[in-house]
């Protein structure tokens, strides 16, 4: 399960934050919102490194078990104004 830190805590507490971050990423908020996200460097190689996909990257072991929520769009359509 991801941590989630608000921006004080973070800022209060950056250590454990750190130790947080090597059992998966950290999301801090600012607001209530996600704001950043904070992960060992062996996890951003993996991301970023070499001949990496898409795929590979969203890939992860079966033992790992986290949520996404994306954000909400608010209403996308609109009724055509055909006057």
């Amino acid at each position: 399960m991801p941590t989630t830190m608000t921006s004080r805590e973070f800022n209060q507490d950056a250590s454990r934050a750190k130790k947080a971050a090597n059992d998966g990423p950290v999301f801090i908020t600012d607001r209530g919102r996600p704001a950043h996200v904070l992960m060992n460097i062996e996890d951003y190689r993996q991301l970023t490194g070499g001949s990496l996909s898409l795929a590979d990257a969203v890939a992860q072991p079966e033992d790992t078990d986290f949520e996404f929520e994306p954000p909400r769009l608010g209403e996308v359509w609109k009724d055509a104004d055909l006057s």
